[in-house]
């Protein structure tokens, strides 16, 4: 665990990312990107297409997909179909990240309400999370039908505060991402990164960017 003397605060509310945060699913959507691509005769599909598409909301990716390599669909058949793609392995695949429900267990014995913000379907989250037994946990799902900017602007963070009542200087968002993790704290949500393959290649410009970074979502207990 590493931390910073900033996170040194009471937290009251915990703000959780989900895919390579609470479910262990990046690599699934490495594998759909290029799948997509080459059903729609894109053979040999750019190397770093992921890596681009982890900043992007739904609508974004599509559009991208379409502009980029020229693909005769409209945005929203592009999202029905990434949607079928992955829909199987949520709803029966992909397991939860090392040590996700024991911290909240640990955040309901303590009180901590706790709510998702996440790029991804509303309905494949509902899907994962209720097949684990989950969904319970958390008092809302927010995606980018509700903000469209996803998660390069604040506004996310700043309404999934507001629904749990606490301010960002006193909530945690816990993300794997870079990108997210900037957008919060600059914001100034205390910061948790939770340690994910897809974004090792950005662990030390992680490291340097979250109050906190763990490697697995067991270490982050301490903290309530």
């Amino acid at each position: 665990m590493r931390s910073s003397m900033r996170a040194e605060r009471p937290i009251k509310a915990v703000i959780f990312d989900l895919d390579g945060t609470l479910i262990d699913s990046m690599g699934i959507w490495y594998r759909i990107d290029r799948e997509f691509l080459m059903e729609n005769g894109v053979t040999e599909p750019p190397e770093d297409i992921s890596e681009r598409m982890k900043r992007l909301t739904v609508e974004e990716a599509a559009e991208l997909f379409i502009s980029e390599f020229s693909l005769p669909l409209s945005r929203d058949s592009v999202i029905r179909r990434i949607e079928e793609l992955v829909r199987e392995e949520y709803e029966e695949h992909i397991a939860l990240k090392p040590c996700a429900e024991e911290l909240l267990d640990t955040l309901s014995r303590s009180r901590i309400p706790c709510g998702i913000a996440t790029a991804t379907y509303r309905s494949l989250a509902e899907a994962v999370l209720k097949r684990h037994g989950i969904r319970e946990r958390f008092d809302f799902i927010l995606t980018d039908s509700e903000y469209p900017m996803g998660k390069c602007r604040p506004d996310i963070f700043l309404g999934a505060a507001s629904r749990l009542g606490s301010a960002p200087e006193e909530t945690l968002v816990i993300e794997d991402s870079l990108h997210c993790i900037e957008t919060a704290s600059a914001a100034g949500f205390v910061t948790a990164a939770v340690y994910d393959e897809a974004s090792a290649g950005e662990r030390a410009a992680i490291l340097s960017a979250a109050d906190y970074y763990f490697e697995d979502l067991g270490e982050a207990r301490i903290l309530f």
